[in-house]
């Protein structure tokens, strides 16, 4: 579960007021469904309106809502070809804001998409899984990162969050935020795997902590990556949630660090997410 998941009452919806911030949201396929959807809904409404006013289109068959459908396309686009022209001063009317709502739309349409595809973006692999072992003696959360791109983050830096139900000394059930220290929260130059450890010492949120204790305050992990990307030369970032049931105790990541004959340096992502039993655990 994560914090998208939790139901808002009592908010007013007001999808218009975001609609920018909803689109952007938005994959690309449902970002583009949607401009196609809008842009059909729109023709259709004028191409009614066009046949609302009468015989108003010359050369267009009367009472034709192909004819009206494929003159509404041509003007909202400022085609033009000069088969299909307005003939009265409603159609005129219509004409001339239909063009004006071409304009808008295409000038909305084309920034939206600039902006969806110039967004800065970091292609970080997290570990499906995290874990609870011992690392040089001291019992240790860990989960690991990968830079999916060839470039580098600069700067990288991570911070880890356990939120989870507390009560209070009153009896008051409360949501608490704890931040987890690791032994590297920062990384000059982030470019294949990093392995994020924080040693569950006896001043760690996380001692004494079980899979049943966890699961039973509803507990999450919140991983946070922010870093410079070296090409594009801005600040990217990355987010990630554990739940309990992502937690592996007592296990190791498989190795996936290694070099070639020719003593070059690999990446095996083909075990990235993969973990072993730990022998000392």
């Amino acid at each position: 579960m994560t914090f998208n998941d939790a139901v808002r009452v009592g908010l007013r919806p007001a999808p218009l007021r975001d609609l920018y911030h909803s689109l952007m949201k938005m994959s690309w396929g449902r970002m583009l469904a949607f401009i196609a959807g809008a842009y059909l809904t729109l023709n259709t409404l004028f191409a009614l309106a066009y046949l609302a006013g009468g015989d108003c289109i010359e050369n267009a068959e009367p009472g034709s809502f192909h004819d009206a459908f494929f003159f509404s396309v041509q003007t909202m686009a400022t085609i033009g070809y000069g088969k299909l022209v307005p003939r009265t001063t409603y159609a005129n009317a219509m004409v001339a804001f239909e063009a004006l709502c071409g304009i808008v739309g295409t000038a909305m349409a084309t920034g939206l998409m600039f902006a969806k595809f110039a967004r800065p973006t970091a292609r970080v692999l997290f570990s499906r899984v995290a874990i609870v072992t011992t690392r040089d003696g001291q019992r240790s959360l860990m989960f690991r990162m990968a830079n999916e791109r060839g470039d580098q983050i600069v700067e990288a830096s991570v911070r880890v969050v356990l939120t989870r139900n507390e009560v209070t000394a009153e009896g008051e059930r409360v949501r608490r935020f704890h931040d987890l220290t690791l032994s590297r929260d920062r990384n000059a130059a982030f470019a294949l795997s990093w392995t994020a450890v924080h040693p569950i010492t006896r001043a760690s949120p996380l001692h004494d902590a079980t899979y049943e204790s966890m699961a039973a305050s509803d507990a999450l992990l919140i991983v946070a990556l922010v870093g410079i990307d070296e090409v594009s030369a801005q600040t990217v970032h990355a987010r990630h949630v554990y739940g309990p049931d992502d937690l592996r105790w007592d296990e190791r990541f498989v190795d996936v660090l290694g070099r070639t004959d020719d003593g070059r340096r690999i990446i095996d992502y083909r075990v990235f997410h993969d973990t072993t039993r730990d022998p000392h655990g």
